[in-house]
């Protein structure tokens, strides 16, 4: 009794000396209407129960701009290894097919002499493509049945030549980690055995592993050591999710950027697999993130209260904005006064301006907020009564009219509309000569369609602009008015549309047509013609 209870204090003291680690992490759930619903928690963890396992942090790859991420990532990741490796917690070194290069090193040989654990999980030799039935229904948020590799062609044949020249292997010219992280020879381990790291983890009791490196949807996931096989088989792991990257071109579906394909794999790994941490929870200050990784920020001004786009764009910027990374803000109209965007100084860290305003006259503060975007070039989306956004009389000197805007910026001249109401007299909408090559139209039917919103007088138009669509009336080919064009004058990329009904919000072809736009005007990729990019994810 009297040893034991001199055990009891001393092991007592132990824990209350122990070194913790407080980590927020991140998974997603369904939530009472089926939906996923991001979930936030805080966990403790002993720090000698934690491991770091470093995956495939090479020093070459076959991409180039793969080893260029690795590069701006490893030093980041070296300062979180430093930090978690004071604290008391095992840092496993783990560059798969690199084991030579490290025969004689010390962390290597403490990684063979770990000795073998009493229970061995099933094939935890083996890569990991085990993926649930609900996961596979699901299936992968990105493809990356091409390899992955993002990039320019003629640079990346380059690149070949170039490792071969060093003596590399063009297909798999890796040899060692990186050498940006560094490998403590007294307490680290070196392994890319899933067998050697399960017996490391079981000799020393540890619970709990962080796993971070390269790539995301490939070795970090399906490794012997990756994320499934730790999960399944009952370790506490987080991906930290701002110390990794994707193998992911973004001209293969979902057609998103390299940064958000990544992001797209995080998500799923949150859905599936185990929840997410970032590097700040041990660092302090701000996650890392990649220099080239700035989502355009679009910020909507709406103001109308005929068509309800202040219930349609942000259902159509979720789905199809925000799922591509691009921050989105929304200011509407002041419920307590028509002519008041409260909110509007957004604007001026915007990098596009999308404006649905049917006849309001702001403040003049307001209104210079919007000259102002303009004025530095910056683009402009409009939809609908836009072409009439500010063209009142103001309520008071305080206020500011725009009445020539449909002039000076979306290059037309608006002068009501042909009074038809849809469906008994449609509009039909075609693509034209000048629209059938532009990627505005990437993916929209050139052939005709009927649209739900009646028509406007849209004439005439500027030298400047490029009408992609005209409309019709069923029945009175007589009459053709342009109903989507682009204008780039004065410097500024701006696209118009004079659709935006609430009906047309549910055609794929104006979804599509609208999303082409918002991508055009920011300068970014436009999908190819895949139907998938609004028929649903």
């Amino acid at each position: 009794m009297k040893h034991t209870a001199i055990f009891s204090i001393l092991f007592s003291l132990a824990l209350a000396n122990a070194e913790t680690f407080t980590l927020d992490t991140r998974d997603r759930v369904r939530d009472a209407d089926g939906d996923w619903a991001v979930r936030q928690q805080k966990v403790l963890w002993d720090a000698k129960a934690t491991a770091v396992i470093v995956c495939d942090m090479w020093d070459l790859h076959h991409c180039k701009n793969a080893v260029g991420r690795v590069g701006e990532m490893a030093p980041r990741m070296n300062q979180l290894l430093n930090t978690a490796r004071a604290r008391g917690a095992l840092i496993i070194h783990a560059p798969s097919s690199c084991m030579e290069f490290y025969k004689n090193h010390p962390a290597r040989k403490r990684a063979q002499a770990a000795p073998g654990a009493a229970v061995q999980p099933k094939a935890i030799e083996s890569w990991c493509h085990w993926i649930d039935k609900v996961e596979e229904s699901q299936g992968y948020p990105i493809d990356h049945s091409d390899g992955g590799e993002d990039d320019d062609p003629a640079e990346h044949a380059a690149w070949a030549k170039h490792l071969a020249k060093l003596g590399r292997n063009p297909g798999s010219p890796w040899k060692r980690q990186v050498a940006l992280i560094g490998i403590d020879p007294r307490r680290d381990a070196i392994s890319d055995s899933g067998i050697e790291i399960w017996n490391l983890l079981e000799a020393r009791g540890i619970r709990n592993v962080l796993l971070v490196g390269v790539h995301t949807n490939m070795c970090v996931l399906g490794r012997p050591f990756g994320l499934r096989n730790m999960a399944r088989n009952g370790k506490n792991v987080l991906l930290v999710r701002d110390l990794t990257d994707s193998m992911y071109n973004p001209a293969s579906w979902p057609y998103v950027n390299h940064f958000r394909g990544t992001a797209l794999v995080v998500e799923h790994i949150e859905h599936r697999v185990c929840p997410t941490t970032t590097s700040d929870q041990l660092l302090g200050g701000e996650p890392f993130r990649f220099r080239g990784d700035t989502p355009p920020h679009v910020v909507f001004m709406i103001g109308e209260q005929e068509y309800d786009t202040a219930a349609t764009l942000p259902v159509f910027a979720q789905k199809h904005l925000e799922y591509r990374g691009i921050r989105c803000t929304f200011v509407h109209v002041s419920e307590n006064d028509p002519n008041d965007f409260a909110g509007l100084e957004a604007l001026k860290d915007a990098d596009l301006l999308f404006l649905s305003v049917r006849r309001r006259t702001p403040p003049k503060a307001q209104l210079d907020l919007v000259r102002a975007h303009l004025a530095k070039g910056k683009p402009l989306v409009g939809i609908r009564t836009a072409s009439h956004a500010f063209d009142r009389e103001p309520p008071s000197e305080h206020h500011a009219r725009w009445a020539k805007f449909d002039d000076e910026i979306l290059g037309v001249d608006y002068r009501n509309h042909h009074g038809n109401k849809p469906p008994k007299a449609a509009t039909v909408i075609q693509a034209t000569a000048a629209g059938a090559g532009h990627p505005i139209l990437t993916g929209v039917p050139h052939d005709a369609f009927e649209a739900r919103s009646h028509l406007y007088k849209n004439k005439p138009v500027a030298t400047s602009v490029t009408v992609l669509m005209a409309g019709t009336l069923s029945g009175r080919d007589d009459i053709s008015e342009p109903v989507a064009w682009t204008n780039e004058a004065n410097g500024n990329r701006v696209f118009y549309t004079s659709l935006g009904g609430v009906g047309d919000f549910g055609l794929p072809a104006f979804q599509r047509l609208l999303l082409n736009g918002v991508l055009w005007a920011l300068d970014e990729p436009v999908p190819p013609a895949d139907p998938r990019v609004v028929a649903g994810k």
